[in-house]
């Protein structure tokens, strides 16, 4: 095998694999449901510790009154001061900003 077309192979595969990423980023152009929920936690043990946390992988509907958009719905349970806090979210799954905090 040449050089020539070793290289021409690995030109190829990396060309392929830019339009395959900018593919699926445009079919599906939401943040993914983890990270969402990995960057509310963050915020959240800044405070205190969290005791358990769940989000819905899929997106539903959010209307603020003026806008519909995508949001994921998550919540998070902590401790503080020895009472159980619940809080509910929904976060934009666009940009991963929290839209909504709930507290139950």
């Amino acid at each position: 095998m040449k050089l020539r077309d070793f290289l021409i192979g690995v030109a190829t595969g990396l060309a392929a694999s830019i339009i395959i990423k900018e593919t699926s980023e445009r079919i599906s152009p939401f943040v993914p449901a983890n990270q969402v929920l990995d960057n509310v936690k963050t915020e959240f043990k800044k405070e205190s510790p969290i005791d358990g946390s769940w989000i819905y992988m899929k997106t539903e509907d959010y209307n603020n009154g003026i806008m519909t958009i995508p949001v994921y719905r998550g919540g998070i349970t902590r401790v503080l001061n020895g009472e159980l806090e619940t809080f509910e979210f929904a976060a934009d799954a666009r940009s991963g900003v929290v839209v909504e905090l709930l507290k139950v």
